[in-house]
């Protein structure tokens, strides 16, 4: 069939001032709809905002028409942009006093085996057009990525979605209309051999999910905001973040401008990115760009690797009460927990390449577990350790693109226990995210 249009892009120079600091957003939030019982999951809530509207006839019949398409100039902006001061700042509050955390032994266990890997299976389809929550017609969550869960109050599991698309969103890749950086989910499903139920997520408007961190949303200047790990501590959640300054040219790679530490007070609603818990991306090779943390005892154990997914695990702790006061940091390093301004002087946990790492503490089972991205091999990994700083096992294949194609991702719910894993996979061709359940020994 001959297309009616064809559209052409007009690239041309943009010059965008940018102020800084950011301005301080105004979040509009609305109370989420309850969870729908299961004979009503289905239902669409919000027919009139998700349905497409049917074009009307053309009346010239079933062979269509044979006239020329239209060709259309479509103005695309190569922005480049500039810092600008803001006339109107936002009021900081002081930073955090400078302590001293000291130093403190940290030896290596032995290595344990290399997990076994038994029976990989899909569960069901968390996101998308056919998940088991309908998130594209209850949220206008068509497309998005990743599922980063934590438990984020007795009997309840957060889930951090990336970048989220909602009209005209096609698949393969994340394109498409009403883009947001990043989405929050909540769930009480706690019987997940059939499925993983998303009970609400946060909105600003009727059947809409929110972008919950702030982005500036410019290219090679703050392109997105997208969460790398989360946690819960008392009543106050926090969330491990990137500044993504760019996409690479190369396949698996991306520019940082810092791995950032957002956090909420009143539920996972309204997010605050601490303006002094950032770890700067200096010449593009700095660590802890890509996060996980991860509560345990009186500390908060922080893996990291710099951006793209080629790079090597790193490791840092704080105690819980300072985990807002960089200064309290601690890093791994030949083996000392040691208090030191330069993030990239931490050892080498294991070498990569490693992308988006998902870490745990399976107390039932007493070991680290630790899944991440090999994008060589094209398979997430697995790993196990007695220890933060381990030394971690050898890496065995927990699911490989043989079985899913164009796969990433690959974190673990907390409520996985004994041998069982549940985790939610991504995949680039569907642009959705999955959740999947081995048997891990």
């Amino acid at each position: 069939m001959i297309p009616k249009e064809y559209r052409l892009d007009l690239p041309y120079l943009r010059f965008l001032p940018v102020p800084e600091p950011a301005p301080q957003p105004n979040p509009v939030r609305i109370k989420s709809q309850p969870p729908p019982s299961k004979k009503k999951r289905c239902v669409d809530p919000c027919p009139d905002i998700t349905d497409p509207k049917k074009p009307a006839p053309s009346g010239n019949g079933s062979l269509g028409s044979l006239e020329a398409p239209k060709v259309t100039l479509k103005p695309s902006p190569i922005t480049i942009p500039f810092s600008v001061p803001n006339p109107n700042p936002p009021k900081l509050p002081p930073p955090p006093p400078k302590v001293d955390p000291g130093w403190d032994r940290a030896p290596l266990e032995r290595a344990p085996r290399a997990p076994r890997v038994g029976l990989v299976r899909w569960v069901s389809t968390l996101t998308g057009q056919g998940s088991t929550s309908r998130t594209d017609k209850r949220w206008q969550v068509m497309g998005t990525d990743l599922g980063i869960m934590w438990e984020s109050k007795p009997g309840q599991i957060a889930v951090a979605f990336g970048d989220t698309f909602g009209k005209g969103f096609r698949p393969p890749g994340a394109n498409g209309g009403d883009w947001r950086s990043n989405v929050i989910g909540v769930s009480s499903d706690k019987k997940l051999s059939d499925g993983m139920a998303i009970d609400t997520m946060i909105q600003d408007s009727r059947c809409h999910a929110v972008q919950v961190v702030d982005s500036r949303h410019i290219n090679n200047y703050e392109l997105t905001t997208i969460p790398t790990s989360g946690f819960a501590i008392g009543g106050r959640q926090f969330m491990t973040y990137m500044s993504v300054r760019m996409w690479g040219q190369l396949a698996n790679t991306w520019l940082t401008n810092y791995g950032g530490l957002a956090y909420s007070d009143d539920g996972g609603s309204i997010w605050t990115r601490d303006p002094y818990m950032r770890w700067d991306n200096v010449f593009g090779t700095s660590q802890f760009q890509v996060s996980s943390m991860v509560p345990d005892g009186d500390y908060v154990y922080m893996f990291g690797t710099p951006n793209s997914r080629y790079g090597s695990v790193g490791l840092a702790r704080v105690r819980k009460e300072d985990v807002l006061n960089k200064t309290a940091y601690q890093y791994w390093r030949d083996g000392r927990w040691t208090p030191t301004r330069d993030a990239n002087a931490a050892s080498v946990l294991f070498g990569g390449p490693t992308g988006e790492l998902s870490v745990r503490h399976n107390a039932a089972a007493d070991r680290w577990e630790m899944t991440y991205l090999d994008p060589v091999r094209s398979a997430i990994m697995i790993r196990t350790s007695r220890t933060p700083q381990g030394a971690w096992s050898e890496p065995a294949r927990l699911v490989d693109a043989g079985s899913r194609t164009e796969l990433y991702g690959g974190f673990m719910h907390p409520w996985s226990t004994g041998d069982e894993l549940y985790f939610t996979l991504s995949q680039w061709s569907t642009y959705n995210v999955s959740l999947m359940r081995a048997h891990v020994y």
